[in-house]
């Protein structure tokens, strides 16, 4: 069976592009099957052609005209016997509005302040075959139609660089039009054009009158049509929401009003840059139930983002209810302090005793916990009250499963903390006074997105944003849409998104389009960053983030990370100079691929000379020095690559196994590991659970990531500092090497039309497994340790093919279908010959931290591990020796002991 997609559209038919790609996959095939040819049925017109390609495939027929529908559909021709498929089932593709002369409508705002509706009755006469609603907004809207609400979307029109581009968006009501009378109101909100936005606590950024352009096209069954635009005919008057912010929360007064329509003025605004949707909408995409309900206090068990659904009755008009929201608790209380001067409250005032349900619709919140006041707790009935949930509505392409319960719950985390930061644009938290699209969060975070949820079109439109806020020397905002407004703004791995993002969404999806739409905003960037390098091509000085939120620095410093900003920044100019090449040179841009290969290679050159010795140790001796090093061949020879490796492992031995790396490192530092052959440390750091690590938010309770390390204390209390989350997905980026290296399932070219699948286990886990919903259909892997045996499964959909890795074998190529081996277990215990294996032998070197505490000579496993990194060569037999040298209690006997126990035979 084929199955037809448009573009990256998941569930709308209506599309930006009158010229939509199309793409499609067969989801069973005979062996031996590759696609020969494919025909296009665009009505009644069919296109046939010779190709194997099968993923944003280019449009063959004339471009959609505004308005127009076509139905499509594909049948493909395989080798097997020469034969033509079964068409797959229909699908309706119909084209927006593609030009700003195609709108009649104008904007137009209320006159009278605190208006925030506006509204039209109007006419129809005759039968209705199709009835379209074309929307946007200065502000927030949401239409309702005959009393009854248009469409699904929450927070239309969403948030883009609003000056440049403007999304606006199509709802079918042919449905909900009538015969006579009608009428559209249009409730209008804050939300980022006007509302507090930026923790500088600005208002009305993009303007300070909210506006709306609608335009309704009505087809009827004679053929002829009516238009129903926004103009100085409308009326405006005032809602039952009093006032609304997005992080203020809003005020909604339920009481009766008093109708007095007002005038609207028309706002001369530009038409031209009126976008459509590429990715999907903000939807409703889940409601949670109360799990737990203490006197005011309601636990919906998952920090969220949304809201909270309320049905009250019994109270008398004008009572007040109160919603307050935090996403945990301290001293058994809101911990609102992280949520800074964001109010994060709804509050009603009800209209008499009858039963209402209360909910916002212009704002959101995030939050685990809310509070409740003006409703006695015995009226708290958990069937009364549920969280709704709030997001892009994506579609769920990606999963991961362990044997390991803490490892699948911080899994769990990943997903939900990108659930709440996916909110039309990438933002680096959804509860406090920030909530923006921070370019280093979703840098780092952009592979792991890109395998959880279908983000090409999500990405492709914050891409547009990136690209239209770029400054005219290259220089990259730190957040986009760009409301902090710095001038010439350049910081390393914040800036590379424009080069990074756009990578990964081609190497995700194949989408040549993108990567030459984004070419010249990767030049840009590079180019900038060229520039502030200079001659000597190494990028110091000046604002840098570094290594955000190392776990050394201070909770009042993040800047403060052990490795040099300087080391940061030339690293990553080189590794946006390497990919830029290799993106022309996808695109047939040889000139300008061998421009940029030359200056990624001369910066790799300055940067080994500058900060690399010649045994291999890196500037600042600091892992995420080191990771970065190693991934992005900042290392010349080989022997270098080894010195740098081991030394890498050692650091991560030498903390204890504790995380020692802050927004730039994480990603990097398990790939480093495992290329180093240091796998077993890399799971060693993985599943630590004491702080700093992943698991230990984990361990305190928590169901998103966390923005710090110790965002929450041990103690649980609130970390101390002012910048406290506890919903931020970037330190989760880790998620992406537990799909490719644990699980072992990766691209090996554009869209998966390859895969590698080469899994690393290791002590920790016996079995791991991961699927993806690929272009291609679905592509699956799943391995087991049991009996002294390792046995693999794998599953390779049609249009792929896949060369497989397992431990110690050669490579195998197979296509698609399903594919199983069984091996002996490559997961042995190692021999005990130095201190380092002793550290290495977890359950060994446990018992060892044990017994030092126990004998008074540590204070726990960091302590020991830290002194003894010094001696990690040293012979096992020595361990007392290199103890007492680490500065221990020498000679203690029950320390002897107890050491003498743990390692037989070893003269301790």
């Amino acid at each position: 069976m084929l199955v037809l997609r448009f573009e990256h559209h998941t569930d709308d038919t209506v599309v930006s592009t009158p010229t939509p790609r199309l793409s499609w996959f067969v989801e069973e095939a005979e062996p031996g099957y590759v696609q020969q040819a494919y025909e296009i049925a665009i009505g009644e017109d069919r296109y046939a052609v010779e190709s194997v390609e099968q993923v944003l495939v280019p449009w063959p027929g004339a471009p959609l005209r505004s308005g127009e529908q076509k139905t499509v559909k594909v049948r493909v021709r395989g080798s097997e016997d020469g034969g033509w498929s079964d068409w797959s089932e229909p699908k309706t593709v119909e084209a927006g509005l593609n030009a700003a002369e195609d709108w009649t409508a104008r904007f137009v705002s209320p006159q009278r302040e605190g208006d925030n509706v506006v509204q039209k009755a109007f006419t129809v006469s005759g039968e209705i075959t199709r009835a379209r609603l074309y929307a946007t907004a200065h502000g927030l809207y949401r239409a309702e139609l005959n009393g009854e609400r248009v469409g699904d979307h929450e927070l239309a029109p969403g948030w883009t660089s609003y000056s440049r581009r403007l999304r606006y968006q199509v709802y079918d009501i042919t449905d909900q039009i009538r015969s006579g009378e009608n009428s559209l109101r249009v409730l209008l909100g804050n939300g980022w054009f006007r509302g507090r936005l930026g923790f500088a606590q600005g208002r009305a950024l993009y303007g300070d009158r909210l506006a709306l352009l609608a335009q309704l096209e009505l087809t009827f069954a004679d053929g002829t049509t009516q238009r129903v635009v926004t103009d100085e005919t409308w009326l405006a008057d005032t809602s039952e929401i009093k006032s609304d912010d997005l992080y203020d929360g809003q005020v909604t007064d339920l009481r009766k009003r008093r109708s007095d329509p007002g005038p609207v003025d028309v706002v001369e605004a530009d038409l031209d840059r009126l976008v459509g949707a590429d990715g999907p909408p903000v939807r409703i995409t889940g409601v949670r139930p109360a799990v737990k309900i203490e006197g005011n206090l309601i636990d919906f068990g998952q920090n969220l983002v949304g809201w909270v659904r309320l049905k009250t009755r019994g109270h008398a008009e004008g009572h007040e209810i109160v919603v307050r929201h935090a996403e945990v608790l301290e001293n058994g209380e809101l911990g609102v302090r992280p949520l800074r001067t964001a109010a994060c409250t709804d509050k009603y005032v009800l209209a008499g005793p009858g039963e209402v349900s209360l909910e916002p619709c212009f704002t959101f919140h995030g939050f685990r916990y809310a509070e409740v006041t003006g409703v006695a707790p015995d009226d708290l009935r958990p069937e009364d009250i549920e969280a709704v949930v709030v997001g892009s509505d994506l579609r769920r392409t990606g999963w991961f499963d362990s044997s390991h319960e803490l490892l699948n719950r911080f899994h769990e985390n990943v997903v939900w903390g990108m659930r709440g930061n996916f909110l039309d644009v990438p933002t680096d938290c959804p509860q406090r006074d920030e909530r923006l699209g921070w370019t280093g969060d979703i840098q780092v975070f952009a592979p792991t997105a890109a395998f959880l949820y279908d983000t090409a079109g999500f990405l492709t439109s914050w891409l547009a944003d990136l690209a239209a806020e770029q400054h005219k020397d290259g220089s990259v905002p730190f957040v986009v849409p760009d409301v902090l407004r710095d001038q010439g703004p350049a910081a390393a791995a914040w800036g590379d998104a424009a080069t990074l993002v756009p990578w990964t969404v081609y190497r995700r999806t194949g989408d040549r389009q993108l990567l030459a739409r984004q070419l010249p905003s990767m030049r840009a960037w590079v180019d900038r960053i060229a520039d502030l390098a200079g001659a000597d091509l190494l990028w110091t000085g000046g604002f840098q983030f570094g290594d955000w939120l190392d776990p050394a620095a201070p909770p009042e410093n993040p800047f403060q990370a052990r490795t040099d900003a300087d080391v940061i920044a030339t690293a990553h100019l080189a590794r946006s100079a390497q990919v830029l090449s290799e993106a022309a040179e996808v695109l047939g841009e040889t000139a300008i691929a061998r421009q940029y290969g030359d200056l990624a290679a001369r910066v790799r050159d300055a940067f080994a000379a500058e900060y690399v010795t010649a045994g291999g140790r890196v500037l600042g001796d600091a892992e995420t020095a080191y990771a970065m090093a190693l991934n992005w061949a900042l290392l010349p020879d080989a022997r270098q690559r080894e010195r740098a490796g081991r030394r890498l492992a050692d650091l991560v031995r030498a903390s204890g196994f504790r995380i020692a790396t802050g927004f730039v490192g994480t990603p990097l530092i398990a790939d480093a590991l495992t290329d180093a052959g240091e796998s077993e440390v890399a799971y060693r750091l993985l599943l630590q659970t004491g702080c700093p690590s992943w698991l230990y938010a984990v361990t305190m309770g928590a169901t998103t990531v966390w923005e710090r390390w110790d965002s929450m204390l041990p103690d649980g209390s609130i970390n101390p500092g002012e910048m406290t989350s506890f919903n931020h997905y970037a330190l989760g980026a880790v998620a992406d090497w537990l799909h490719r290296r644990v699980a072992g399932l990766a691209p090996a070219a554009p869209g998966y039309r390859e895969i590698v699948v080469a899994p690393v286990p290791g002590h920790g886990l016996t079995s791991a497994s991961a699927r993806h919903l690929t272009p291609y259909g679905e592509a699956a892997v799943s391995w087991r340790r049991a009996g002294g045996e390792f046995s693999l499964d794998l599953r390779v959909p049609v249009g792929s093919s896949a060369t497989v890795h397992l431990p110690g074998a050669d490579p195998v190529r197979v296509t698609h279908g399903t594919h199983s081996w069984t091996i002996p277990d490559p997961v042995t215990e190692p021999s005990i010959v130095t201190v380092r294996d002793v550290l290495d032998r977890e359950p060994l070197w446990r018992s060892v931290v044990t017994a030092a505490v126990e004998a008074g000579a540590a204070t726990g496993e960091p302590a020991v591990a830290a002194r003894l990194s010094r001696y990690l060569d040293a012979p096992a037999d020595q361990l007392i020796e290199a103890l007492t040298a680490a500065g221990f209690v020498p000679g203690a006997a029950d320390l002897r002991r107890r050491l003498a126990e743990l390692l037989p035979g070893a003269g301790v």
